[in-house]
């Protein structure tokens, strides 16, 4: 058997490490390079049980549980750590701080225990999915660069992906580009997936700021309200994310570019938000699209019709998080026909009606 996994990001590299460890064949094929959108973009930020109450509760505390097995039988070089996650306002009602944090302004109001070592964590994105991609590779997956043009059926069933003219067979294919699945809805019946772009700056803080992430809610003087997410990593680096954008997704994920005006508004929040961040180097400004769906939920399973053809994506805000649960229970799905550590019947696509290819074919 051979699987074509569409898309480098950290839902593709996580199924082909799963399929690898049981010996199965894998090529992921990725046009713009690994961990180039999202999948290295965000904060990388875990949590236990913040699904709880939802369909993603099984995926998440799954998934929650394999990170930290992973960084054990792998060797952590993506600075997985477990810590406190707190959570405050600032510019909003008179509020009572509970919890004193050093490095922020005293206009700052910390007054929630979101979250402890227990049932938070975190790992630098970019380099979870290279270390992911790295294992599938020393057990036999393949890695090749090139954009997908096309899927090959043989009747009713899939026979491989087309890149740049030349025909890469195989026996499966999965769908996981993040948003730009969207663009495989050509070739397959594919439910829409929806691209929500967010800005980020990194932060050259040092050992100034301590292991501890931070959820916030800052009022603007324009009276709107933003709701940064702060997570120092061990490396010495601050991430910072919030301002939301409704710029359209770029076809080629090389030409994603941030907002200017949302990163200037951005950098004018954190220098509010602390001391320490307006006294540091920014070492990245930038911005990715996460992919979401209808409801929310991540498109995880076969498509209908199509004997061979999966997709795995739409996992929005939760991506790295329910990587290695998507991968794990994937690869279930591929070799023994059903998942068994998390039920993927929540997230069937077919909950869906499929996108007119036609609305695709011009991009």
């Amino acid at each position: 058997m051979r699987v074509l996994i569409c898309g480098g990001g950290v839902i593709g590299a996580s199924i082909a490490y799963f399929l690898s460890r049981r010996g199965v064949e894998a090529i992921v094929v990725e046009r713009t390079g690994l961990a180039c959108a999202a999948s290295g973009k965000s904060g990388g930020f875990l949590a236990l049980d913040w699904c709880d109450g939802s369909p993603l509760a099984p995926l998440a505390r799954r998934s929650f549980a394999l990170h930290a097995r992973l960084a054990q039988e792998l060797g952590d070089e993506w600075g997985y750590r477990r810590l406190d996650t707190y959570g405050g306002s600032m510019g909003l009602r008179h509020r009572s701080a509970a919890h004193s944090i050093g490095w922020l302004s005293r206009g700052v109001v910390v007054d929630q225990h979101l979250g402890s070592a227990e049932t938070t964590a975190q790992v630098h994105p970019g380099r979870f999915t290279a270390a992911m991609m790295r294992a599938a590779q020393a057990q036999g997956t393949r890695l090749h660069l090139g954009q997908v043009a096309g899927v090959v059926r043989r009747g009713s069933r899939v026979a491989g992906v087309e890149v740049a003219g030349e025909i890469i067979e195989g026996d499966i294919v999965i769908i996981a580009m993040g948003p730009w699945s969207i663009l495989a809805a050509a070739w397959l019946p594919l439910p829409p997936i929806f691209g929500l772009k967010g800005h980020s700056l990194i932060f050259e803080t040092g050992s100034k700021v301590p292991g501890e992430a931070l959820f916030l809610e800052y009022r603007e003087t324009t009276g709107a309200v933003q709701s940064p997410e702060l997570f120092p990593r061990p490396d010495g680096t601050t991430y910072v994310c919030a301002i939301p954008s409704e710029s359209p997704l770029p076809i080629d994920p090389a030409a994603l570019r941030p907002d200017p005006d949302a990163i200037e508004q951005l950098e004018r929040m954190c220098t509010n938000l602390s001391p320490v961040l307006a006294s540091s180097g920014v070492l990245a400004r930038q911005a990715c699209y996460r992919p979401s769906t209808r409801d929310g939920l991540p498109l995880i399973g076969r498509l209908a019709g199509i004997e061979g053809a999966h997709v795995a994506t739409g996992h929005s805000v939760w991506g790295v998080l329910n990587a290695p649960g998507t991968g794990e229970a994937m690869s279930e799905l591929i070799i023994d026909g059903t998942a068994r550590a998390v039920d993927l019947q929540p997230f069937d696509p077919g909950r869906f009606a499929p996108i007119d290819p036609t609305r695709i074919a011009g991009c």
